[in-house]
């Protein structure tokens, strides 16, 4: 990579790194399936697939096409503060049963992959932040840069997703020994509701 290259692939990774490692429900959600080690590498794909194709849609100019229709972002805001509820309850009635947090009882061990994805999916695209910091934000200052720049920047931003996901989905069972414990578990579906529910709160008060 050349060094014209290599500053807008700098600022693609180091700006996609930003708006990605920010503590969210998609984060929560591949956090712990990392420490159930249940689907880890296509749930991760998956997350960074799905960001890639956003990152991707938003250097293309995809992102000046979702700013302009105030009522997608509506509908979209709406059924993911929907979704951010239900998934919040669902984690308040795991740690509620203290007999369901270990790895060897908890639901995600029995579910099935198609589930588990289907989750991952809703995740990522019933989220409207994913659109206005993916799309709308990158997609913006990716207007500074032309040609292959333009390129190297969205590049950036695409592997600082692969790193990250990756990175949070395998490095969690480091945390294994401290989940050990049901009551570790409890503590984290507590925090994980949390935060689903903080966020469609968030998403409620921002229609």
């Amino acid at each position: 990579m050349t060094p014209a290259f290599f500053a807008p692939f700098g600022t693609g990774f180091a700006l996609g790194a930003t708006l990605i490692i920010a503590i969210g429900a998609q984060n929560a959600f591949i956090l712990r399936q990392g420490l159930l080690r249940q689907h880890v590498f296509i749930l991760c794909l998956i997350c960074a697939l799905s960001d890639a194709l956003l990152i991707v849609a938003g250097v293309a100019g995809l992102g000046a096409l979702i700013g302009g229709s105030p009522s997608l972002i509506f509908w979209v805001t709406l059924g993911g503060a929907a979704f951010l509820f239900t998934y919040a309850a669902i984690a308040f009635h795991r740690a509620w049963r203290p007999a369901a947090m270990t790895p060897a009882n908890a639901p995600e061990k029995s579910g099935s992959l198609t589930a588990a994805i289907a989750t991952c999916l809703a995740f990522t695209f019933l989220n409207p932040h994913v659109y206005l910091d993916t799309v709308l934000l990158l997609g913006s200052l990716s207007s500074r840069y032309e040609g292959a720049a333009r390129i190297a920047y969205g590049a950036g931003a695409v592997i600082a997703s692969f790193a990250w996901f990756f990175s949070l989905g395998y490095g969690a069972r480091l945390l294994a020994p401290l989940f050990a414990k049901p009551n570790a578990w409890r503590v984290l579906d507590v925090l994980i509701g949390i935060v689903m529910a903080a966020i469609g709160a968030k998403l409620l008060m921002q229609l």
